[in-house]
């Protein structure tokens, strides 16, 4: 098996084999605790206006995402887990957009299989790259705002790339370190409006989630991310 790790939009479109697309403050956190307080569907997209189409096409549905980090006016939630946690989603379509994951997803149009990545399913990914044994992995870290490299993503993307070679990973102090580098938005006053720090330490709670999120592209050329439990 052959793991390269990538980042940004670039590197979604590079991507070959099975490309998980990683994006851990804050996307595919969120989408993971949307499947986990009841959603029933994610479908992403790279467009604000395609959104809100999208929410008009499906009628139980709610706008999750972001840009420029906070909440898009007219969106149901901000992409914030702290958010997520917090609401009764039971049987509805989320829609999501934001300014790094989804557009990773959009772009990864050479590989062959998509996957979301964050840290809080990192260990159902390896488990499902383990059992389908891909000729390529491509690891690819979004980063902040898709254009500056995001030490979350990376540390993502290194975990699953030494587990697959059976290798153990420490995270714990690394995590920690995060709080004084990438992740020390969340800690300042001034964003807790739309990045509190509760949405850090629920994105950085590592194999919460025993499942992971597959991509489908859709014939409007949106994504469906389905669930599958491991």
């Amino acid at each position: 098996m052959k793991v390269e790790i990538m980042e940004f939009v670039e590197g979604a479109r590079n991507a070959r084999g099975v490309a998980v697309i990683i994006d851990v403050f804050r996307a595919f956190s969120v989408a993971c605790y949307a499947y986990d307080a009841g959603a029933v569907r994610i479908i992403a997209t790279d467009d604000v206006s395609e959104a809100f189409h999208l929410r008009k096409k499906y009628k139980n549905s709610v706008l999750v995402g972001e840009r420029d980090e906070k909440k898009i006016e007219g969106f149901d939630f901000g992409n914030s887990p702290t958010e997520i946690i917090k609401a009764d989603l039971s049987g509805k379509t989320v829609i999501q957009t934001t300014t790094a994951g989804t557009q990773g997803l959009i772009n990864a149009v050479n590989a062959d299989t998509i996957l979301t990545g964050s840290l809080v399913n990192a260990g159902a990914i390896v488990k499902y790259l383990k059992s389908v044994t891909p000729d390529q992995v491509s690891l690819v870290a979004m980063g902040y705002r898709a254009t500056f490299s995001a030490e979350e993503d990376l540390m993502c993307a290194e975990m699953i790339a030494m587990e697959l070679n059976n290798e153990k990973f420490i995270h714990e102090n690394k995590i920690l370190n995060l709080q004084n580098s990438s992740g020390k938005r969340f800690f300042n006053p001034v964003n807790i409006d739309f990045s509190p720090p509760t949405d850090f330490f629920l994105c950085t709670m590592v194999n919460k989630f025993d499942f992971v999120l597959k991509a489908t592209r859709r014939f409007d050329g949106n994504i469906d991310l389905m669930k599958i439990d491991l």
